[in-house]
């Protein structure tokens, strides 16, 4: 009885979710934004600096992902594939534009363990570059993740990755 009861409540709670997604799309496919600058010099140095060669489907989604957030209304997008498909390489590549347009980025893991090897990563990718990337979560201590979040606040981080953790209300970003 917990188990249907517990069913119940999430059930509950994703179709208030999806409600309130709904309300949202029409004001966001309103809202004018300034897309960014189309890839450049410096990010075409980034790009060829992937150590694997791209696939049809990986460059793909990395053109069709860098088309929308040139864009000038807001975007959504939804990159799916297997473990080793390039789902990271294409997250990096948007994330760099953004970075590269003035804007910071948000990377947020369904687990602890993704959330470091993507900051191990990230920063590995982007050991070249003036980037800051940092990360929030329970492998840091309070003290660590508040001198994080307040340096995110001030436009300080570039990249921030976490969990859930990142979708709380203390989390800010300059831009």
């Amino acid at each position: 009885q917990s188990w249907q009861k517990f069913k119940a409540k999430r059930r509950k709670s994703i179709f208030a979710m999806a409600e309130e997604w709904v309300k949202l799309d029409p004001r966001r496919e309103a809202r004018a934004v300034t897309g960014l600058a189309p890839p450049d010099n410096l990010y075409k140095e980034f790009e060829a600096s992937f150590e694997y060669e791209e696939t049809a489907d990986q460059q793909r989604a990395i053109d069709d992902t860098l088309a929308g957030m040139q864009a000038k209304k807001p975007m959504d997008r939804l990159v799916c594939g297997d473990v080793g498909y390039g789902k990271t390489e294409v997250a990096m590549r948007a994330a760099f534009l953004a970075v590269e347009g003035g804007k910071q980025v948000a990377v947020l893991a369904p687990t602890t363990i993704l959330a470091q090897q993507h900051l191990q990563t990230f920063r590995h990718r982007f050991r070249n570059h003036p980037v800051r990337i940092e990360m929030v979560s329970r492998f840091l201590t309070s003290k660590e993740i508040a001198a994080v979040l307040q340096d995110s606040a001030k436009g300080v981080v570039d990249i921030i990755i976490g969990t859930h953790r990142l979708l709380q209300k203390d989390v800010e970003f300059k831009d």
